[in-house]
C-alpha cells in the first residue's frame, strides 16, 4: 500500500479489525486492547499513514449527508426535521439528497460526497451494500440507516421502530372492536418494516383465533394511489372487508377516498387504522386511528449516531428500535 493512498479500511483488512477501531486508536480512545493497539500503530507506520486534515475546516461547517431513495412521501419531511434539529444544535450542515434507486444516481451522488468531504451518511430505507459500502469504508466516513431495507451490515448502525408491534396493535384494536374481516394494505415487500406490520397483522389474528384470508391482503407502496387501489381491491370482494388497517396513513387517506367514492362513510361503514401517525392524519375527516411511528426521534438518534462516530466513539448498540404507540381518534368504531 502505498502511503499517500493508504486508508482506514485498508489499514483495518490487514490488521483484521474493524474501521471504526482503527478510528479509535488514531483518536486515542483507550477502549482498544493493549495488543489490538500495537498491531493497527505498527501498520500504521510500516504503511505511513498520513491522517487526512480535517474535514471541519476553519470558516466551513461539517456536513452530514442525508440519502433517500425517494422523496415523495410526508414521513420524509418528519425524518429531516429530527435530523435537522441535531445538526443545527451542533453547528452541523444536512445535505438531503434522492438517488432514486438508480445507478447513475448513486455514482453521481458519490462523486459530489467526495467533493464536498461529509462527516457522515444517514440512509434511509435502504441496504447499504456493494460499491457504495467499500467506497464509503474508503473514505472513512461513518454511516447509519434508518429502516434498513434488508439485513444489518456489520459496523453500520440501524436505527427502526417496533413494526411488528405496531402491526399487531393496530390488528388488536379492530378485533376489540368486534371487526373479524379486517383487510391490510401492505407496504413495499422488500422492505424490513412492511414484512414486519405484516407479520404482526397475522399474529393478531391468530392470537384471536381468527384464520387470515389472504384474499384480504393487498400489496402497496406506501402512497396515496396504492391505499385507494388497495381499498377498491378489498371492497370488490364478494364478502369484502369491515375494518382495513394500511401499513401508512398516505395509504390509509387514500383508502378514505376510495370508501368515499362508493357512498360509504368511515367509520360507520368501514373503520381505518394507519400507521405513522404524520401530522395530516389529525386533521382528516375523520381524524385518523393510527399507530404512531417516532419519525421524528429516529432522524434524531440517527444523527446523535452519526456525529459519535465521526467524533470516534464507539457505539454501543448497533441496532435500535423504538417503540410505537396506538393513537385511537375517530376512524375506528365498533362493528354493527
Amino acid at each position: 500500500m502505498d502511503g499517500r493512498r493508504v486508508t482506514i479500511a485498508a489499514i483495518a483488512r490487514e490488521a483484521g479489525v474493524s474501521v471504526p477501531t482503527v478510528s479509535r486508536v488514531l483518536n486515542g480512545r483507550t477502549d482498544v486492547s493493549p495488543q489490538t493497539r500495537e498491531r493497527v500503530e505498527e501498520l500504521l507506520s510500516q504503511h505511513g499513514y498520513r491522517r487526512r486534515a480535517s474535514r471541519q475546516r476553519p470558516g466551513r461547517a461539517a456536513l452530514i449527508d442525508l440519502v433517500f431513495n425517494d422523496l415523495d412521501s410526508p414521513w420524509a419531511v418528519e425524518l429531516i426535521r429530527g435530523v435537522e434539529d441535531v445538526t443545527h444544535a451542533s453547528g452541523v450542515g444536512t445535505v438531503v439528497s434522492a438517488v432514486h434507486r438508480r445507478t447513475t444516481s448513486t455514482r453521481q451522488w458519490l462523486q459530489n460526497l467526495r467533493a464536498r468531504a461529509s462527516d457522515g451518511v444517514i440512509f434511509v430505507t435502504s441496504d447499504v451494500t456493494g460499491p457504495v459500502h467499500t467506497e464509503l469504508q474508503r473514505l472513512s466516513i461513518p454511516v447509519v440507516v434508518v429502516d434498513p431495507a434488508g439485513g444489518a451490515v456489520a459496523d453500520v448502525p440501524t436505527i427502526g421502530a417496533t413494526n411488528w408491534a405496531g402491526g399487531r396493535s393496530a390488528t388488536e384494536h379492530l378485533v376489540s372492536l368486534g371487526h373479524r374481516r379486517i383487510g391490510l394494505i401492505s407496504g413495499p415487500k422488500e422492505l424490513l418494516c412492511s414484512r414486519a406490520r405484516l407479520d404482526g397483522y397475522r399474529a393478531a389474528l391468530d392470537a384471536a383465533g381468527v384464520a387470515v384470508d389472504e384474499r384480504l391482503v393487498v400489496q402497496g407502496d406506501f402512497l396515496h394511489e396504492s391505499g385507494y387501489a388497495g381499498c377498491s381491491t378489498l371492497l370488490d370482494l364478494p364478502d369484502p372487508p369491515t375494518a382495513i388497517f394500511a401499513s401508512s396513513d398516505t395509504m390509509a387517506l387514500g383508502a378514505y377516498e376510495a370508501a368515499r367514492r362508493r357512498g360509504m362513510r368511515v367509520p360507520d361503514d368501514l373503520s381505518v387504522v394507519g400507521f405513522d401517525d404524520l401530522p395530516e392524519s389529525r386533521w382528516s375527516s375523520p381524524p385518523l386511528t393510527t399507530v404512531r411511528q417516532p419519525l421524528v426521534e429516529m432522524g434524531a438518534l440517527a444523527a446523535r449516531t452519526a456525529l459519535r462516530m465521526a467524533r470516534g466513539e464507539a457505539i454501543e448498540m448497533p441496532r435500535v428500535e423504538l417503540a410505537t404507540e396506538l393513537v385511537v381518534r375517530d376512524s375506528t368504531a365498533a362493528l354493527a
